[in-house]
C-alpha cells in the first residue's frame, strides 16, 4: 500500500523550459523535485486556510484502514459510520460491496482512497 499517487499535469512548453533550466542550474535535483518543492511551498502559504478547514469538518487526517471485520462489527452494532479523510482511507479488498454500503453513512476522501472498484462504486453515492 502506497502513501503516494501518481497525477499527471500539463504544462506549456517555457514553463517546461524554466523548470528544466533551474534543473540544470543546480537547483532542483530533477522535475519531479521542483513540482513538489512548489506544491509544498503552496500548501504551506495556506496553513491556516487548510487547518481551519479540517477543525471545521471534523477530518480525520493521514491514513485509516478498515478491515472487514472492523465493518462487521459496526454491522452487528447497528453503527453507521461518516467517514471524513484528509490523507488516505484503505478499505481492505476483502470487504463487501454491500456489506460496505450498510455500514457507511457518508464518505469524503480528500486524498487517496484505496478499496476495490466494486466498493469504490458502491460508495459513490455516498459521497458528499
Amino acid at each position: 500500500m502506497s502513501d503516494t499517487e501518481k497525477i499527471t499535469i500539463n504544462l506549456g512548453a517555457v514553463d517546461l523550459g524554466k523548470i528544466d533550466l533551474l534543473v540544470e542550474h543546480g537547483h532542483y535535483s530533477n522535475r519531479t523535485d521542483f513540482i513538489r518543492t512548489a506544491i509544498r511551498s503552496q500548501l504551506e502559504k495556506h496553513t491556516i486556510d487548510v487547518q481551519q478547514s479540517v477543525v471545521r469538518d471534523s477530518y480525520a487526517i493521514g491514513a485509516v484502514i478498515y478491515s472487514r471485520s472492523d465493518f462487521e462489527k459496526f454491522k452487528a452494532k447497528g453503527e453507521k459510520i461518516k467517514i471524513k479523510i484528509m490523507g488516505m482511507l484503505h478499505l481492505d479488498k476483502d470487504i463487501p460491496a454491500d456489506l460496505a454500503v450498510q455500514v457507511v453513512e457518508s464518505i469524503k476522501i480528500l486524498g487517496i482512497f484505496s478499496a476495490s472498484e466494486e466498493v469504490k462504486a458502491a460508495l459513490a453515492e455516498k459521497e458528499k
